[in-house]
This record gives C-alpha cells, sequence and structure tokens, in this order.
C-alpha cells in the first residue's frame, strides 16, 4: 500500500527523483527507464525505490500506470496531455497515443446527466496493433 497520504506524498529526494525523471521526457518510460533518467539527479537509486516510488506517485495521482499484459508497465505524468487515447496491443504492449476529441463534451454531458463531478480520465483501447497483425498474416 501507498505510504503517502492523499492527495499529497510525503516529500522525499527519492520520489521528487523519480517524478522529475517521469516529467523530463514525453511519452511512456518503463521503470527501468525511469531510474536510468533519475540517476542523473540522485546516482545509486535503486529499481526497488523507483517502484515503490511510481505506486505512491500513482496512488496520489500524479503519475499514470499503464499495464501491458506480460510486458513491463509504462508510465506518463498525470494531466501531461488531455484530449489524447492511448491504444495498447495486447500482443507486442506498445503503446500509441492518438488524439481524441471531445472528451470534455463527454465528461460535461456525464456530470449533467448524473450529478458525478469527473476531476480527470484517461481513455484506454487494448487491441491488436498492425504491425502485430501483418505479423499474424505472414
Amino acid at each position: 500500500m501507498c505510504d503517502c497520504p492523499k492527495p499529497e506524498p510525503r516529500r522525499s529526494r527519492r520520489r521528487e527523483a523519480v517524478l522529475k525523471a517521469v516529467a523530463s521526457v514525453s511519452g511512456h518510460r518503463t521503470a527501468e527507464e525511469i531510474r536510468r533518467l533519475a540517476e542523473g539527479s540522485l546516482p545509486g537509486i535503486g529499481i526497488a525505490t523507483v517502484y515503490r516510488s511510481l505506486k505512491c506517485l500513482c496512488g496520489c495521482g500524479k503519475v499514470v500506470e499503464f499495464k501491458r499484459g506480460k510486458k513491463p508497465s509504462v508510465y506518463e505524468l498525470a494531466g501531461a496531455r488531455t484530449g489524447h487515447a492511448h491504444l495498447l496491443c495486447r500482443k507486442c504492449g506498445s503503446v500509441t497515443e492518438v488524439p481524441l476529441r471531445g472528451p470534455e463534451k463527454i465528461l460535461r454531458r456525464l456530470s449533467a446527466g448524473t450529478g458525478f463531478f469527473p476531476t480527470g480520465s484517461r481513455v484506454e483501447i487494448y487491441g491488436t496493433c498492425k504491425g502485430c497483425l501483418k505479423e499474424d498474416t505472414l
């Protein structure tokens, strides 16, 4: 379980180094890639520390995790960009971002119809990517 009280995690140099590493690049990165980036500001940071920090940062909503089946999860900064969906390939684990028009309208309609006030959203669509489909037909 995350050791940080919601909504703001307890400050630590390790967590800040991991958050800085995630924020320093666009797109999705594995925990190992994040560890290598975090070493720039905190030499010797271990992979277990990175995983614990990511779990906490995901728990408080600062980072988003994308599970890719048997492949390692990838992470991105929460709210880094709006108006896009993630296409996740169940076969190879690739993550592709595509523009998504109109999510604000959907959220407003949802709120008006139910009284529920959404504070964020993300769209994940699972399937098979073009590359894997091509391999299957060869």
